[in-house]
């Protein structure tokens, strides 16, 4: 009795350290990813870029981020690699140090490419040791998790607009301090994993095959994830230009409004895990992508104070959905964590690049008050809730 209270009492005290060091690593890890869109603005101006040519440096990142994911999952699902995760961010390291000194546009392009696999490296794996670590608490896992993601989201545009746009594109080598702190911590995070795992890191067994009706659950999620992502491209990539150009702000201070955003973004994160474990992961879902549908309807009419509260109301809405769909698709396919987180971060990975291309394009023939009226009805997917499979709909 003893004994398995002591070891109960240590595994308690030791998940909260290593959820707190995995947050940490993913604030570090997606705070060198979202210095890329940050720095849109210097780059268009440096090297006379097109919206377009913008897009396609998001599209390259996202793709480069969303491919890989999948297989890494499901080859990690069958023989973990807990030091995978320090490879990962020296990846973003090599492409931080890269776009740097990128004053070329193909440049940029591959160090976009390089931060993209440290992040399909980073995430499924990463994922996988937040819910070992979680206590079976899933979702106040994921959400603890995926909040350190955006709020290193939500700091890359304030420091961009406090150090790089000042200073220039050179001043991006100065963070080469946060993919190093980011290798010492997911080392150590490996060493309790690997120490964790024990007899357990041998070849899991092969998990029952899906059945028609999980598949199809996990379709509509898939669905969800792209309108969800596709909407907040037209934010995280286009933001910045719509204030300036309707708005006439300067780089720096339309940075800090995107920060705004992503912090709002970073907030509904936290959030959207623990009410999918208290109240249900499909009403989380239900409101969360639904629920935004009338303010990115007035979004595109409203002045400047409501500009930003209304994306800030967005982002916080929105971004609670993604922890309680992924939760809930892990359910859904019991045995296959590392899949099912790669393939969902890859695919809103891979959803936001085309989206922010695409738009890109149609913002270069049009305008981005266009781009902005042709984006807020993409909640409206979300009524595809609608057709859950009955077996499947329950509240995980």
């Amino acid at each position: 009795m003893s004994v398995q209270a002591t070891t109960t009492s240590s595994t308690a005290a030791t998940a909260l350290p290593i959820l707190t060091a995995l947050s940490l690593s993913h604030c570090l890890n997606d705070l060198l990813q979202s210095l890329l869109p940050a720095i849109y603005p210097n780059l268009k101006q440096d090297l006379s870029l097109s919206f377009a040519e913008i897009g396609l440096i998001t599209l390259v990142f996202q793709v480069t981020a969303s491919l890989l994911q999948p297989a890494v999952g499901a080859i990690t699902d069958k023989r973990p690699q807990p030091f995978s995760l320090a490879v990962g961010m020296g990846c973003s390291l090599l492409g931080l140090l890269l776009l740097s000194r990128a004053h070329a546009y193909g440049i940029v392009l591959i160090a976009a490419a390089i931060i993209g696999i440290g992040s399909s490296i980073f995430h499924p794996e990463s994922s996988r040791v937040a819910r070992a670590a979680s206590g079976g608490r899933f979702g106040f896992a994921q959400s603890f998790f995926q909040v350190g993601g955006n709020t290193g989201q939500a700091i890359g545009p304030l420091l961009a607009a406090l150090i790089v746009a000042p200073n220039g594109q050179g001043a991006v080598a100065w963070f080469v301090i946060v993919p190093l702190v980011g290798i010492a911590l997911l080392t150590w995070v490996g060493r309790w994993y690997a120490e964790h795992l024990g007899p357990r890191r041998k070849a899991a067994a092969n998990p029952a095959p899906l059945t028609r009706n999980q598949w199809w659950a996990i379709a509509i999620l898939l669905v969800l994830v792209f309108s969800k992502n596709f909407y907040m491209a037209s934010l995280q990539s286009f933001y910045t230009f719509y204030l300036i150009e309707r708005f006439g702000l300067t780089i720096q201070s339309s940075q800090i409004y995107l920060f705004v955003f992503m912090f709002a973004v970073a907030a509904g994160t936290f959030f959207g895990g623990p009410l999918g474990d208290r109240f249900g992961r499909v009403i989380v879902i239900w409101i969360s992508i639904v629920g935004v549908l009338p303010f990115s309807l007035a979004l595109p009419f409203v002045g400047f104070g409501w500009t930003v509260a209304l994306t800030a109301i967005i982002g916080f809405v929105m971004a609670s959905s993604f922890p309680a769909i992924l939760v809930y698709a892990q359910e859904l396919a019991p045995g296959r964590v590392g899949m099912i987180a790669g393939l969902f971060f890859g695919f809103a990975f891979g959803t936001g690049g085309l989206g922010a291309a695409l738009l890109g394009v149609l913002a270069d023939h049009t305008s981005l008050d266009f781009v902005y009226r042709v984006c807020s009805i993409l909640p409206a997917i979300g009524v595809l809730m609608a057709f859950m499979p009955k077996s499947e709909r329950h509240a995980i």
